[in-house]
């Protein structure tokens, strides 16, 4: 049972890998690109096409062009996610692939910011090769003899293309055009070798003065070597598993030029915002320097606002008892704060507002002459000029209008009793006084008040006089047109204003019965009155030790319900 259950297991595994692999191949994307090469030897229908040593694709057709010389038209398929982008400078090669006798095509993709142009790899760009059985087999007969009646009955065709002939012998060894590349490159760092000429022999000098330091170099290089073939299973085993890495690795590395290609302008940007990133970075160390006290300050400031909050979790209970009658005192509070703020409502005409009023259209700006300050420039005017008066100060010095006296009889408060009548009296205000002005009022002239003192019972009283408007300012009213702030703005529904409108209409108002007349407590019998006590007792209010209508204490029923009654 067990066999046939891992039979099974391994049955199901097989199919799942193929519907896995035929659902990869399906979904695999394809591009096609052409290859011009001087000779196609040893290519094959469906060989295989390497783009820097990975199999990328494979080869699907062979054509030959039109031009003279002819050359050979390579189509290839590209089936490798990532491998599909040719560069303008991309390169392809002829190599050989076994000893057998079979070959491939390997290219390099190119560094170039163009694209590759009509997906072609000119012939330029391309190198073919030169097998090896046919050079051994140049040497043997019959094919030496072969190759002179080729060579001597083609010589003079070939006489007259040298350049065609050295451009074709160059692009088939492509060893001669590396050693072309490296005399390049060495003609470029003719200067740089020269220097190292001359250079040499002091770092031959060098070299000479520290040689213990390139023998023990020497040494170690050995002793790395011993270590290295102690373990050379190890690295056995590593590179048996390098293939397996890195075909793992190719869909990772594909995934991660994408990702390349997509960050290049996050990269542009980044390289873009660089010095200023530097410059910011660089002043935040200082700057992380500097915080350090503050953030230790804060935690221990943390340590004791978490003790003060819990403590204070009653005063939060009660402030939020206290917010739900906010809104009853916010309303009231907006109204004379607008009050304040609003320049139509100022007392006194006043010029001088017009320079620090705002401009229009603020809603308070200065409109015109029968305007002034506000409540609240107002509050400041005063501090401001209450300031200046007690302390002037002019291009001469600074004066503190202060005096504080000590130990005189002017330093005791006086009023103006006695003053004209008493010589005692009217010497220390003259002595003392710091009038401003002649006239005193209720001291050396009449109170403008009404205000009238009694000397034989030391009481102060108020006459009213006939005539006469109450003392102090009248309310201020609104004007016309404008909402009363100090009165509740209450809007009605229109059901029940129409209701109230309705009421105000002579005649059109319901009749109400007339209220019962109450009865005098006088006219109750004792049983009566006996009764309602017993009555407001069970209401929970009591007759012993009630307070009358003057606010004293009685414990009479009569009285208590003369009160209650409104008697």
């Amino acid at each position: 049972m067990k066999r046939v259950i891992s039979t099974l297991i391994v049955f199901g595994a097989c199919a799942a890998a193929a519907v896995l692999m035929g659902a990869k191949s399906s979904g695999t994307p394809t591009k096609t690109v052409k290859i011009v090469f001087d000779n196609a030897f040893g290519l094959t229908k469906g060989g295989d096409l390497k783009i820097g040593g990975v199999r990328a694709g494979k080869t699907t057709g062979f054509s030959v062009t039109n031009s003279f010389p002819p050359k050979a038209v390579v189509t290839a398929s590209l089936t490798q996610k990532g491998f599909q982008s040719f560069r303008a400078d991309a390169s392809c090669a002829i190599r050989p692939q076994s000893l057998i006798g079979e070959y491939y095509v390997d290219c390099q993709p190119g560094t170039s910011e163009a694209t590759l142009k009509n997906d072609t790899v000119p012939v330029t760009q391309t190198s073919s090769t030169v097998p090896q059985d046919l050079i051994q087999d140049v040497m043997r007969r019959p094919y030496r003899e072969r190759l002179r009646l080729i060579i001597n009955e083609l010589g003079t065709g070939l006489a007259g293309r040298p350049q065609d002939l050295n451009e074709v012998i160059r692009r088939a060894a492509p060893g001669l055009q590396q050693t072309s590349k490296v005399l390049k490159m060495l003609g470029d760092q003719n200067k740089v070798i020269q220097n190292f000429i001359v250079n040499s022999d002091t770092v031959v000098k060098e070299l000479e003065a520290r040689k213990k330091d390139v023998a023990r170099c020497v040494v170690e290089a050995a002793k790395t070597s011993q270590i290295s073939a102690s373990r050379r299973q190890a690295l056995q085993a590593q590179f048996q598993k390098l293939p397996g890495f890195l075909g793992e690795l190719q869909p990772t590395m594909a995934k991660l030029g994408d990702l390349a290609d997509q960050q290049t302008p996050l990269l542009r940007d980044l390289q873009r915002a660089a010095p200023d990133l530097n410059t910011f970075f660089t002043r935040l160390g200082p700057f992380a320097d500097a915080s350090r006290p503050a953030f230790k300050s804060l935690g221990k400031a943390s340590v004791t606002g978490r003790t003060a909050l819990n403590d204070s979790r009653r005063e939060v209970d009660q402030l939020a008892a206290l917010a739900a009658d906010a809104p009853r005192v916010g309303k009231p509070l907006r109204q004379f704060l607008q009050t304040l703020d609003d320049r139509s409502r100022s007392v006194d005409p006043d010029a001088r507002a017009k320079t620090s009023a705002p401009p229009a259209p603020d809603p308070t700006a200065y409109t015109n002459d029968k305007q002034g300050f506000t409540g609240f420039e107002a509050i400041w005017n005063y501090i401001y000029w209450q300031t200046l008066a007690i302390n002037p100060f002019d291009q001469i010095g600074h004066v503190l209008r202060g005096l504080f006296i000590l130990g005189s009889p002017c330093a005791n408060y006086q009023t103006g009793d006695g003053y004209g009548t008493d010589a005692k009296t009217t010497a220390l205000f003259k002595k003392c006084n710091s009038w401003m002005g002649p006239y005193q009022p209720g001291v050396n002239a009449a109170d403008p008040t009404g205000e009238v003192h009694n000397k034989s019972t030391n009481e102060k009283s108020v006459p009213v006089k006939t005539g006469e408007p109450p003392r102090g300012a009248p309310e201020a009213q609104p004007k016309p047109g404008q909402p009363d702030l100090s009165k509740p703005q209450i809007v009605l529904p229109k059901e029940i204003q129409n209701l109230l409108d309705t009421l105000k209409v002579p005649g059109t108002a319901p009749s109400l019965p007339d209220l019962p007349k109450l009865p005098d407590v006088q006219q109750l019998t004792q049983q009566q009155i006996q009764q309602l006590t017993d009555t407001l007792q069970q209401l929970g209010i009591g007759t012993t030790g009630a307070t009358g209508p003057a606010g004293s204490v009685t414990n009479d029923p009569t009285q208590l319900l003369n009160y209650l009654l409104g008697k």
